[in-house]
């Protein structure tokens, strides 16, 4: 028995939507931004499912899963356009590219060496579509390759996000490193803040009829990509689908996904709101006991990638500015590799970062899903 019920709908829902929107606050204060605000979600409704306040099961949990996450997707893909990405992210791009090639390999060793048991193969698939393009495909991954215990993912996701606070302080660690700066063939360099003016400029006003036709877009492309999954007989694959459906959209018609000003914080909301759903869903003893592999596991990847890029950075003659966030937009997305730019003072990787990160949330499902598929 918990305080709240499985059946209390609307307190659950309340729970949930609280510790997603907690998040997002502390986020804004100097010791969120060090948690990250999907880390205090997942912990504050851990905290209540293993206090007993509300339950690891409840049919709200579903709704969840079989709704919200597969709406957050095309959301937070209305910019995904591909053409532009291949036009304007240069050797960016080429670095990314290496460092997804990296990943993949990295996972392929990390398995080979860290058993993880029968959920092995999809826990690996998931870990390496975070590794290629970004936090977005952990979620699309997880429901595509249909693990759904809360256990395995609260303790991914807390790996996850251990080894990759690491990681993030090697990232910004390494131009200071003369002799690696030589290696890849150039350091860094410095210029004005166009690409930082551009990408604000970018950003679309925030109204309801926005939002709205935000929301009624992103409902169309899921009917659509769910209907045709199960029309050819995959029902499973139906997120994947909805993904080629809104990336195909946002490139053949930029101009008409991209004006609809408020996907990207809506979706970012429902990613919250899962977030919080995983940490109800996990038993402290599951976490405890899985976790350290897991971070062995993820560390593996990271090592491994890091390896590759910096091999194949000598051969592509990529500048170390250009390798750093090419690495962090495959670990990190679009936000992060964007908000390390500004921080180096490297304005003109802003752009760069933003549609490589993209380019990983469009992708990166597919190449995780098809690695977990394959060591199966």
């Amino acid at each position: 028995m918990t305080l709240i019920g499985a059946q209390d709908t609307w307190g659950l829902w309340a729970v949930l939507i609280t510790a997603g929107a907690a998040g997002l606050w502390a986020e804004r204060t100097r010791w969120g931004r060090r948690l990250s605000s999907a880390v205090i979600a997942i912990g504050a409704t851990f905290l209540l499912s293993n206090t007993g306040v509300i339950p690891a099961e409840a049919p709200a949990y579903g709704v969840v899963w079989s709704y919200l996450v597969p709406l957050a997707i095309p959301l937070l893909l209305f910019k995904a356009d591909l053409r532009r990405i291949l036009r304007e992210a240069g050797p960016t791009l080429l670095a990314f590219l290496a460092g997804g090639v990296g990943t993949v390999i990295g996972t392929v060793v990390a398995y080979r060496l860290v058993p993880l048991g029968p959920e092995g193969w999809k826990l690996a698939g998931i870990f390496c579509a975070t590794y290629v393009g970004g936090s977005l495909n952990y979620m699309a991954a997880a429901e595509a390759l249909e693990l759904r215990t809360g256990d395995l993912l609260t303790a991914g996701i807390a790996a996850d996000n251990l080894v990759m606070t690491l990681y993030f302080l090697l990232l910004f660690a390494l131009p200071a490193m003369s002799p690696l700066a030589r290696w890849c063939g150039g350091g860094t360099r410095a210029t004005q803040a166009e690409g930082s003016r551009s990408a604000t400029a970018e950003r679309q006003a925030i109204t309801p009829e926005g939002m709205a036709a935000s929301l009624a877009a992103a409902a169309i492309l899921c009917a659509s990509g769910y209907g045709l999954a199960s029309l050819v007989g995959v029902p499973s694959a139906g997120i994947l689908v909805v993904t080629a459906l809104t990336v195909t959209t946002a490139t053949v018609a930029p101009s008409f996904l991209g004006r609809f000003g408020g996907a990207q914080e809506l979706g970012v909301l429902l990613m919250q709101i899962f977030f919080a759903t995983i940490g109800a869903s996990a038993n402290i003893s599951v976490v405890l006991r899985v976790g350290p592999r897991l971070f062995l596991f993820a560390a593996l990847i990271l090592a491994v990638h890091l390896l590759f890029l910096l091999l194949a950075a000598r051969v592509l003659r990529v500048r170390l500015d250009e390798i750093v966030i090419a690495s962090n937009a495959n670990m990190g997305g679009p936000t992060t590799a964007a908000a390390m730019a500004t921080a180096r003072r490297w304005h003109h990787l802003v752009i760069p970062a933003i549609l490589c990160g993209t380019l990983g949330y469009a992708v990166a499902t597919f190449v995780g899903v098809a690695v977990g598929h394959w060591l199966r």
